[in-house]
């Protein structure tokens, strides 16, 4: 063989490997890119607009409302209806059947929480691709949960992790990154390349919080996150909005941002933690019944696809009940709060 025709052949089986490991690196992405929709009349600068308000993928594209994407500045109804065509043609949002939808349940992947008793109550750990609610009154855990999964998240799904990085949008001012560097060391981590992998963001109102949501799309579209943390989700709407009279707009803008978050979840695959307060029930039924629930009413309860009751034990013990799952069943399990993040009872 001629040295040219050994240079052509070269040349063809580099590219055929660069094809290859293309296509392999979008089987592995759990989401398509919105630059894929470039072309068929829709324009990068098109593409553009949709990126600046939050649609980063095709999926946030096929996922929306015509409504949505017409009140984007510069993208009008024939458009709208052009880019949603487009999406339909790569997302598939028709039937599907129980046993292929069983099938993609079993490949799931859930993030270890740190305690053996913990996650064998959740079926493996926490949940990627839907929302956890996790509540109870202060000093139940809640925060330590979350800095924990920040660790664990970026642990080898064999060991019980997600392979990621994860965002933490604080309301409260309670991210301390010395637990996370603890938690890192008990896992063998390092400590600088772990608290380099927690993207972090503290919010200062609610329409701060939901803007947040927006970069985080952003961000969860140029690297792989395996989880989303809020603590907490309904600490700023207990002081944005006061009072009845502002109750009707509190809980459309608290449902606005609970539907963002499924909407990460849905697009990137991620797992959705969120934390919520609590309310001491005055009415008659509190005698009967534990008198703390959580607030945000019906429409957090519709949100959260998983919600646990955290309360306290003796000493560092903490109970974890289920207090509403699809799947699971509404049972406890103990664990403590230790130096190193959650694990189980030594007890």
């Amino acid at each position: 063989m001629s040295r040219q025709k050994q240079k052509e052949k070269a040349a063809e089986t580099s590219k055929e490997d660069v094809g290859a490991e293309e296509q392999e690196q979008e089987e592995a992405s759990a989401f398509h890119p919105i630059w894929k929709l470039e072309g068929n009349s829709i324009t990068r600068a098109d593409l553009q607009k949709l990126a600046d308000n939050g649609f980063n993928t095709v999926e946030s594209v096929a996922y929306a409302t015509r409504r949505s994407l017409c009140a984007i500045k510069g993208i009008s109804e024939a458009k709208a209806e052009k880019l949603q065509a487009e999406a339909l043609k790569i997302i598939p949002m028709g039937f599907t059947t129980a046993s292929e939808f069983s099938r993609n349940r079993q490949e799931l992947i859930h993030v270890t929480t740190g305690s053996k008793e913990l996650d064998k109550l959740l079926g493996g750990g926490i949940e990627t691709g839907s929302i956890t609610e996790i509540f109870g009154e202060f000093r139940t855990g809640k925060t330590q949960i979350c800095h924990t999964l920040c660790v664990t998240c970026q642990l080898p799904v064999s060991a019980g992790g997600g392979e990621g990085k994860a965002l933490y949008i604080d309301t409260e001012g309670t991210f301390r990154p010395e637990r996370i560097a603890a938690t890192a060391e008990r896992y063998g981590l390092s400590e600088e390349n772990t608290l380099e992998n927690v993207a972090y963001a503290r919010a200062y109102n609610t329409d701060h919080q939901s803007s947040l949501l927006v970069q985080a799309s952003a961000m969860m579209a140029e690297s792989r996150f395996a989880l989303l943390v809020i603590d907490s989700a309904t600490g700023l709407y207990r002081t944005d909005f006061s009072g009845r009279g502002e109750l009707a707009a509190r809980q459309m803008h608290l449902a606005k941002f609970l539907r963002q978050l499924q909407r990460l979840a849905d697009e990137f695959g991620i797992a959705v933690v969120i934390t919520n307060q609590v309310v001491a029930q005055v009415d008659g039924n509190a005698m009967f019944a534990d008198p703390k629930k959580p607030i945000g009413g019906n429409i957090m309860a519709h949100a959260s696809t998983t919600r646990l009751y955290l309360r306290k034990g003796k000493g560092e013990q903490r109970i974890c009940k289920v207090y509403d799952s699809p799947c699971l069943p509404e049972e406890e399990a103990v664990f403590e709060i230790h130096a190193d993040g959650i694990g189980d009872s030594k007890e």
